[in-house]
């Protein structure tokens, strides 16, 4: 399991290496700040700190507060957004943008959004669903909907 950011994308096919960097990279422009990118569940995340949120991930407290993540799986690549999962007027949000930045179905599970071909990957509505929700919003939606 790759243990930095780098690595993790080294060990990509050129198709999937090209693919994960663009997404990194229209995350990181878009994302709020205060979310910090790391390796998490052995993937590419961005999470709430413990400097922040000092309660950390309740399933693992030792864990951050995971809030978005980017992984290449066996058949696809996946985004996975927790504020999606935990707010129904940003899932309702997403899936009414998404046919105006892609021809292809949504193939998308509670808060896992799937691309088969990377090329089907609509990079700035992926921009624009990071800049949705602050650290601030995303730490009072976790408390309400999800930590319990």
């Amino acid at each position: 399991m790759a243990k930095t950011i780098e690595e993790y994308i080294e060990n990509l096919t050129e198709d999937r290496k090209v693919a994960v960097e663009k997404l990194r990279a229209v995350i990181k422009e878009n994302i709020p700040s205060g979310f910090e990118e790391m390796i998490n569940y052995g993937m590419i995340g961005y999470v709430v700190p413990h400097s922040i949120y000092p309660a950390g991930y309740h399933c693992d407290t030792k864990l951050p507060l995971p809030f978005l993540n980017v992984a290449s799986q066996k058949s696809h690549i996946a985004v996975y957004h927790s504020g999606v999962y935990a707010s129904e007027d940003l899932m309702n949000w997403f899936v009414e943008e998404y046919p105006k930045h892609s021809k292809k179905k949504l193939n998308m599970g509670k808060s896992c959004i799937r691309f088969k071909k990377v090329e089907d990957i609509p990079y700035e509505l992926i921009g624009e669903l990071a800049s949705k929700m602050t650290v601030e919003e995303w730490i009072t939606l976790y408390e309400q909907n999800i930590k319990k």
